[in-house]
Formats: C-alpha cells, sequence, structure tokens
C-alpha cells in the first residue's frame, strides 16, 4: 500500500503509468474470457513477492495466468479497481477497506484473509521503550485505519493507556494517560521508515519495513501478535466478481499449503500466514 505506481504495465492497450490517477470508467467493458490474464494490483513487499511465487510456481498448473501490477501507495489500487483497470487488488486489510468504502462508496467484496504483517514499533535512539524520553516525538501512519491500529499497540505496551472501547478506530482523543507526555506526528506510511532520523520511535506498517531492510521479528521494540489479528491482507473483488473463475482459481492457491510455507520461510515470522 503505497504513494505512487512504481510498475508501468502495458496491457490490452491500456498503460497505467507512474504517479497517474486513475481516470474513466470502462464499466461497458465485456467480460474478461476465464482464460484471459488476471489482472492483480498489489503492494510490491510481501503481496507482490507472494503473488509472483503463485504466479510462477502454481497457477501455471491451474491454468491460470496473473498479470501483477505494483503499487506504491494505498489509494490508487482501489482506484484502478473501480475503474476496472484491474480484476482484482491484493494490499489492504478489512479496517482500511471499510474506511475507502464508507468515503467514497466502493462496491467491492473481501474474500478470505491471506496474511498478516505486524505492526511494529522500531527506533534508532533507543533499544527498549521503558528509556523513550519525557516529550519524544512518536510518528504513526496517518490513515485513519493504521492510527487506530498503531495507537493500540503502544497502548498493548504500556506506552500510553486508551479510553475502554476505543478499538480500531481509536484517535488521540480517545488518549487517557501518556505519562512521557509524547509528541504524536501523523505520517504517510510510506515516509515512515524514513522518519527514524527524527524521532524517538515510528510505528511502520510491516511492508514497509521489509522494504527499507527492516526484520520486523528481530528489530521491532514491539511487534503485534498474529493470533486473532483484524488486520490480516486479503484479495478484493468487486462485487459480483467473486465466482469469476480466475478468481476462485487464485483464491484456491493463495490458501493452499504451498503458500504458507513460502510465507514461513521466506519472512521467517516478519509476515505470518493468516490461514
Amino acid at each position: 500500500m503505497r504513494r505512487t505506481i512504481a510498475t508501468v504495465l502495458a496491457t490490452a492497450g491500456l498503460v497505467l503509468g507512474l504517479g497517474m490517477a486513475a481516470c474513466g470508467s470502462d464499466s461497458d467493458a465485456a467480460p474478461a474470457s476465464a482464460d484471459a490474464p488476471l489482472k492483480v494490483g498489489v503492494s510490491p513487499v510481501p503481496h507482490g513477492e507472494i503473488l509472483k511465487y503463485v504466479s510462477d510456481k502454481l497457477a501455471p498448473a491451474e491454468g491460470l495466468k496473473i498479470d501483477i501490477v505494483e503499487f506504491n501507495d494505498y489509494i490508487q489500487p482501489n482506484v484502478a479497481l473501480r475503474d476496472k483497470q484491474l480484476d482484482a487488488n491484493y494490499f489492504q486489510h478489512i479496517p482500511y477497506l471499510e474506511e475507502e468504502v464508507a468515503s467514497k462508496g466502493y462496491k467491492f467484496t473481501p474474500l478470505k484473509p491471506v496474511h498478516i504483517e505486524p505492526l511494529g514499533v522500531y527506533s534508532k535512539k533507543i533499544k527498549n521503550l521503558a528509556d523513550l524520553p519525557s516529550g519524544g516525538i512518536v510518528a504513526v501512519p496517518n490513515d485513519p485505519s493504521n492510527s487506530g491500529r498503531a495507537l493500540n499497540l503502544l497502548a498493548a505496551n504500556g506506552v500510553i493507556t486508551l479510553k475502554d472501547g476505543a478499538g480500531v478506530k481509536a484517535t488521540e482523543a480517545d488518549i487517557t494517560g501518556n505519562p512521557k507526555n509524547l509528541k504524536f506526528e501523523p505520517l504517510e506510511p510510506a515516509q515512515l521508515p524514513r522518519s527514524l532520523d527524527d524521532t524517538a520511535i515510528s510505528v511502520i506498517n510491516g511492508n514497509y519495513a521489509i522494504e527499507t531492510g527492516l526484520t520486523p521479528a528481530k528489530d521491532a521494540l514491539a511487534l503485534e501478535k498474529g493470533e486473532n489479528n483484524p488486520y490480516a491482507n486479503l484479495v478484493v473483488v468487486r462485487t459480483g466478481d467473486e465466482n469469476d473463475p480466475r478468481i476462485v482459481k487464485l483464491e484456491k492457491l493463495l490458501h493452499s499449503p504451498e503458500v504458507k510455507k513460502f510465507i514461513e520461510d521466506k519472512y521467517a515470522g516478519s509476515v505470518l500466514p493468516a490461514f
């Protein structure tokens, strides 16, 4: 989930250009044939890597062709899906999708959870959260679902306390205890790794941590747990496309024992299978 489109892909006369916002819905396009390539928008890490494994190792035996379109932000993959420039996307979790649907009216359907990228707390200045300096700056994601997620992670590790029932939609207004008088700085998720030079701690999404060379399972001062985690990432399609034979095949492969083993072996606890 990122800021600008990273990969330029030309298929069927359509070019997704760098930083280009999707424009113009193709609502009258004919349905794709069952053997047409399935165009899936992803964040490069880990989603793109997982999907490339599926495309290279598993999909040929199912007669499935997958075109992988990489995005560097969390906005354009849903715009492109709405405008039928994609057949599916794989970059988001349910709380984020719910925000997008509520604010933009997308008619999308989430499928089954695939993996979890644990949100982590990182620092270049301290080795333990107990050493947080008074008045320190804490960078958190600026989208509502992930900012609430960050506050809950900090609360779970005793950095702050939150109002009872704040849940996944927690905001700074729900902070009831801040003993170190920390100052919160919301940033675009992709900017968070670069903020580490200027903050006491930064709460960073797993995909950006991995992409910038951090190892969540080793480097995080605190890390989300995988059990009962509501932030599992999954494939999303336009409502009504759930039974597209290509989508059915993709879902089967993404939830296969081979993919589970690939995630466990490649990411060694920094990404967790959610099935």
